[in-house]
């Protein structure tokens, strides 16, 4: 019996540099937006060097522009069946399948960036990553985006500003405000936008400052509704699929959720920054430049709480306890900063 396993042994030994080194773990990031020029972009490779630099059996690859050939709207799917690992998504994408993340894309809910920040450590972020990982995905770091309207013929002010005007909008809800106050809307991936407003089908779009700035929609525009209170807030979380996060274990895990922070920390100093610079850019361009007015949000958000919000709450009783906590939480935020 000695000697038996003195020869495994020795012959253990003998194969040993003959299997090299362990390979690391490849994940792809897939995302929809220019590479190096948006910040989401940038955030997901900041996560991949923090990343990397803190699980070295760990590879990350960003895969820009759609280049993994993965429809923005399909990566929730893609996620789920382990097409690709992780993505960098807006939430309102995944509508269709899971209804109550349509609260990422009520309009006039989250209105200002501070807002949108202090949701990341609330109550509501916990209730959202229960109903990720309920679908497959985890949520890592929370990529909020103000936004604003840019549009071809006439600036955007109240509702009535939008009558006749063919507009692009990204969540079904979003849009149902938009057909109230007599717009006709369709939705549509953001790298498609430019595209379709310098063909003439859009007339205006409502869009994250990232957007417009990356993909040059301002080329197309001749009036811009931004700054001031916010009637869209974009939420574009960078994810991961629930089975590579178990995969991972936990040295793993806690080396993704360790960069996922720094990634929200770089990613917040950018947001804080692209207001500025996008108008600066806007009116280089050309563009007539004018903020939403407190009058013109107010007016918006009574239309809102009518018709968009209205219906968030008959999409089941989880998506009313959504909102009426998210609600809470900055009416809260409001009254602590006063």
């Amino acid at each position: 019996m000695r000697f038996s396993r003195l020869v495994c042994l020795v012959l253990l030994a003998a194969l040993a540099p003959l299997r090299g080194p362990a390979v690391a773990q490849e994940i792809r990031i897939s995302h929809q937006w220019a590479e190096g020029t948006d910040a989401r972009d940038r955030a997901a490779r900041v996560f991949a060097k923090e990343a990397e630099a803190r699980a070295s059996d760990l590879k990350f690859r960003v895969y820009p522009n759609s280049s993994l050939n993965i429809p923005p709207r399909e990566l929730l799917a893609a996620l789920q069946a382990g097409k690709v690992e992780m993505a960098v998504y807006p939430l309102v994408y995944a509508t269709p399948k899971v209804p109550e993340f349509s609260l990422a894309g009520l309009p006039g809910l989250v209105p200002t960036f501070e807002a949108a920040q202090a949701l990341k450590t609330s109550e509501i972020f916990a209730m959202l990553q229960s109903i990720a990982e309920e679908n497959g995905i985890r949520l890592l770091a929370m990529l909020w985006n103000p936004g604003g309207f840019l549009a071809k013929t006439r600036e955007i002010s109240t509702p009535k500003s939008v009558a006749d005007l063919r507009m692009r909008v990204s969540d079904p809800l979003f849009g149902l405000m938009m057909k109230s106050a007599g717009a006709s809307v369709t939705t549509m991936p953001s790298n498609e936008i430019a595209a379709a407003m310098k063909a003439g089908s859009l007339d205006v779009v409502v869009t994250t400052y990232e957007t417009i700035m990356s993909l040059k929609i301002y080329e197309q525009a001749k009036f811009a509704t931004v700054g001031g209170p916010s009637l869209f807030m974009g939420f574009s979380p960078l994810v991961m699929s629930l089975s590579t996060w178990n995969s991972l274990g936990k040295e793993g895990q806690v080396a993704v959720e360790e960069a996922a922070a720094i990634t929200d920390s770089f990613y917040e100093s950018a947001q804080r920054d692209v207001e500025r610079r996008m108008i600066a850019t806007l009116r280089e361009a050309g563009v007539k430049v004018r903020p939403m007015t407190k009058d013109d949000y107010t007016n918006w958000l009574q239309l809102a709480q009518r018709t968009a919000w209205l219906e968030y709450t008959k999409i089941n009783p989880r998506a009313q306890d959504l909102l009426f906590t998210l609600v809470r939480t900055i009416l809260e935020g409001v009254e602590e900063s006063k």
